[in-house]
């Protein structure tokens, strides 16, 4: 099958997974794909671009004429958990996996990437995806193997500590006291999606707005709900008066969604200062510095 990967899907491999890694899977990627098509006996009508960042989606059609999405990922983007947990929230506020014959590639529900909540009002928006996120908030299956918020934030939490410029060590530091204090004491266990923001949810035929792309794990919802506080973060950072609507719209979702609004500051905190290092580190500059001052505003 002849293709080229999107840019963004090569740039992203390469600095997640490493050069090599990323080089390796991306060159088996067309005989990957031509064997996930032919065995479903699927018609492809093109690639999504410019795509995610850890996978590629064909929008295909079933033998059958329905249209889906199959999605490739490599094994270190561990996409047996995405199908475990889409399994699990069976269409409920999120994209339906239409096949779990293969943990190698997902057949899924195709929506309609070019319209995600990103096209709405500002205000709409974040209402439209709290309804949504609430959805997915349901008990993990039993013998899961997710993941733990405190597992997944120790692994991430690594880089930050020592070898940072002076003006970067405060903001490091308060950002991993909140994750220590926050993960002595878990007050509950939800299935979270880990990787939930506005451009993760889609339009769909089935119900107006469906959530794609989860990195599932287990733990607290405020953690999850976190990284939605900073969407659209260029435009809060622009604003004259973006650093209280940034405090003020951590107590509004907290509030929407019935979540302790000390935690959602702490997580939001520690996420957004995790989110900028990586990117300062990953070489994308002015990624990192609305990152970075957007935490200085908690």
């Amino acid at each position: 099958m002849a293709f080229e990967p999107p840019e963004r899907l090569v740039r992203a491999l390469g600095e997640t997974y490493g050069d090599d890694v990323a080089a390796a899977w991306l060159g088996q990627l067309p005989a990957l794909a031509e064997a996930a098509v032919a065995e479903r006996g699927l018609t492809v009508d093109r690639v999504q671009a410019p795509g995610g960042r850890s996978s590629l989606v064909l929008l295909v059609r079933c033998p059958d004429d329905t249209p889906a999405a199959l999605k490739l990922a490599p094994a270190q983007a561990r996409p047996e958990l995405e199908s475990a947990a889409l399994t699990h929230w069976k269409g409920w506020g999120a994209a339906q996996l239409l096949d779990t014959s293969s943990s190698h590639s997902l057949l899924l529900e195709r929506l309609h990437p070019e319209v995600s909540l990103r096209s709405l009002p500002e205000a709409k928006a974040l209402l439209e995806a709290a309804g949504t996120l609430r959805r997915l908030w349901v008990e993990p299956p039993t013998a899961h193997g997710f993941e733990s918020v405190a597992e997944r934030t120790e692994r991430q939490a690594a880089p930050m500590r020592g070898g940072l410029p002076d003006e970067l060590a405060p903001l490091a530091e308060a950002a991993l006291a909140a994750r220590d204090e926050l993960t002595a004491a878990p007050p509950e266990e939800f299935l979270l999606h880990g990787n939930f923001r506005q451009s993760k949810v889609l339009s769909s035929e089935r119900s107006p707005w469906l959530t794609v792309g989860p990195e599932p794990l287990v733990g607290e919802r405020a953690y999850d709900l976190a990284r939605l506080v900073r969407d659209r973060v260029e435009d809060l950072i622009a604003a004259p008066s973006g650093a209280a609507v940034a405090r003020r719209r951590v107590n509004k979702l907290a509030d929407a969604l019935d979540v302790d609004p000390a935690r959602l500051h702490g997580w939001t905190l520690f996420r957004a200062v995790e989110s900028g290092l990586r990117a300062r580190a990953a070489g994308r500059a002015q990624e990192s510095e609305l990152l970075l001052e957007f935490a200085g505003w908690l």
